[in-house]
């Protein structure tokens, strides 16, 4: 781990050295952010069993770019922090995570959505609709219970439940990257009842695409 912690350090500390000197701070900023942004995402999400972190960390721009996205982004959270019920927001560096305990969306080892969840699928897409420009990231993930294929399958199976019903209320379905690992990422390792529910869950990472990062140099270029 250490290594790789030295590597990042020596990709940045390239990346700068690259960097023309009659660059502003801001696109200096931004210009580590992106080259170094994928390399500290993975190690990131890697190290912390979450891929939904790291897809965010690596995706960052950094600098005053990255400031313009943290912006947008914020405004996002705070109204879905009011909107959807029971589901855990975080703003983590330039993206949104978004936490729902499978419960609240499946009965046990089902992969079709409650009608109670509904709404707040509902209420999700149509943020989703007014801040169309990221990627959405949804991932499942199930407790240890039954066999690893079993459990993969199923997870993969909600993913694409959340997906298709976002999808039916009008998010471009493109938006989207959907991945199931099953029992591969706790964040809970008690053998109890309570870390088993924690472990079943959906994630969705929220993220800007290329058009967002674009509008978001030209802003610093601008300003």
């Amino acid at each position: 781990m250490l290594r790789h912690i030295a590597l990042t350090g020596i990709c940045v500390v390239l990346i700068a050295a690259l960097v023309g000197c009659g660059m502003s701070k801001t696109q200096k900023g931004a210009l580590i952010g992106a080259g170094s942004g994928a390399v500290v995402g993975g190690l990131v999400g890697n190290a912390a069993g979450n891929t939904a972190v790291g897809a965010i960390i690596g995706a960052a721009v950094g600098g005053a770019a990255g400031a313009y996205i943290g912006h947008y982004m914020d405004q996002q959270a705070e109204e879905m922090q009011k909107d959807l019920e029971g589901a855990r927001i975080e703003r983590v560096g330039e993206g949104i995570k978004i936490t729902f305990a499978s419960g609240i969306l499946f009965d046990v080892n089902k992969a079709d959505l409650r009608p109670e969840a509904q709404q707040n699928l509902v209420n999700l897409a149509a943020i989703l609709n007014k801040y169309a420009e990221t990627n959405v990231l949804i991932e499942g993930h199930t407790d240890t219970t039954g066999s690893d294929s079993y459990n993969l399958t199923l997870s993969r199976s909600r993913a694409e439940s959340v997906s298709s019903f976002l999808a039916a209320q009008q998010v471009v379905s493109n938006r989207f990257i959907i991945q199931g690992y099953g029992e591969q990422q706790p964040i809970a390792t008690e053998n109890t009842a309570a870390a088993m529910q924690a472990n079943r869950r959906v994630e969705i990472a929220i993220y800007a695409n290329d058009k967002l990062k674009k509008a978001a140099e030209e802003q610093v270029q601008e300003g």
